[in-house]
């Protein structure tokens, strides 16, 4: 008796605890964990947001690059920290909605493990060649890979790079070969180096190659023409109703409490409509950004991973 009157003393202290540390969160340093290589369009975000939750808060944001399987690897780091609000992810395209389509055992269920509490934007991706491809529009790269079946090489590093090119194989009824690397500088240097003669890569990640004229884009996946490249025709202009479109979020673990996912997500609505970011996030970067509740963020995952579920059937992807 002594000792369960002793346990049962001590529990409004044991919850006392977290209450109080949710109220002064944070209090010290917050990770991110990238699930991709430095220099994507994830990576170069998470800095963005992180320096300004870092300057409105006072605790140091980490940005940690976890490549590796499409993002798994990195989701699978937060999935096993504690539910604290001080290890974040980098929720994608790839991580949240299209690798449970892709893998038939990915290690996690992004509905059932996290909970996205903001989302940075959304945008579409440039089909880019290099800047001294011979292939100097789209229809030449269509004219090209009709004539030569099996012969065009594109290279991708995340499902939103790898996904569109297979759906255009298939509504442009060509052949070419897939290429997969663990980052994105790697596909870089191969496409410069015309071992591959093509890929998609998002507006952000895309943007410096096409800007230091490093790279040429063809098309964009966008369902209509960007602002930022009035001049760069739509995939859907060729083929009606062709258009792929991802997202850049943060997510934590399902069982981090509410106050601190609340915490967070103001955080980040704050940070995207601040002028200076949200200038960028348009401008530079060709993302469409709006701050969202947490039932809103987890009614968009819920919509990103139904339509991305059509994007790898239209693919004909084989679950790995």
């Amino acid at each position: 008796m002594p000792l369960s009157r002793r346990a049962l003393f001590a529990l409004p202290l044991v919850t006392a605890v977290p209450a109080i540390a949710q109220a002064d969160y944070p209090t010290k340093a917050i990770r991110i964990i990238v699930p991709f290589a430095p220099g994507g369009s994830g990576d170069i975000t998470s800095r963005l947001i992180g320096k300004y939750i870092e300057d409105k808060t006072g605790q140091p944001f980490v940005v940690e690059n976890k490549p590796g399987a499409n993002g798994i690897v990195g989701v699978l780091a937060v999935k096993g920290t504690a539910p604290d609000g001080y290890t974040l992810m980098l929720a994608t395209t790839s991580t949240n909605a299209a690798n449970v389509h892709m893998f038939k055992n990915p290690g996690y269920d992004p509905k059932k493990d996290f909970q996205v509490v903001g989302v940075i934007g959304s945008s579409g991706a440039f089909l880019a060649v290099p800047a001294d491809s011979p292939h100097k529009t789209f229809n030449d790269l269509l004219a090209y890979a009709k004539t030569n079946p099996g012969k065009l090489n594109f290279g991708y590093f995340n499902a939103s790079s790898q996904v569109p090119a297979e759906v255009l194989g298939k509504r442009a009824d060509v052949e070419w070969q897939a290429v997969a690397y663990k980052a994105i500088g790697n596909a870089w240097n191969d496409l410069y180096a015309g071992n591959i003669q093509f890929m998609f890569v998002d507006l952000t990640a895309g943007r410096g190659q096409v800007v230091a004229n490093k790279a040429r884009p063809l098309a964009i996946t966008l369902p209509q023409r960007s602002p930022l490249y009035p001049d760069l025709p739509t995939l859907s202009e060729t083929f009606p109703g062709f258009t792929s479109t991802g997202f850049l979020a943060v997510a934590v673990p399902k069982a981090t409490p509410k106050p601190i996912q609340e915490k967070l997500n103001a955080l980040i609505n704050e940070a995207i409509t601040s002028p200076d970011i949200q200038n960028r996030l348009a401008n530079e970067f060709a993302l469409t950004s709006r701050p969202l509740t947490l039932e809103q963020c987890a009614q968009q995952d819920r919509d990103e991973r139904a339509k991305w579920a059509e994007y790898v059937k239209i693919a004909r992807i084989e679950p790995q």
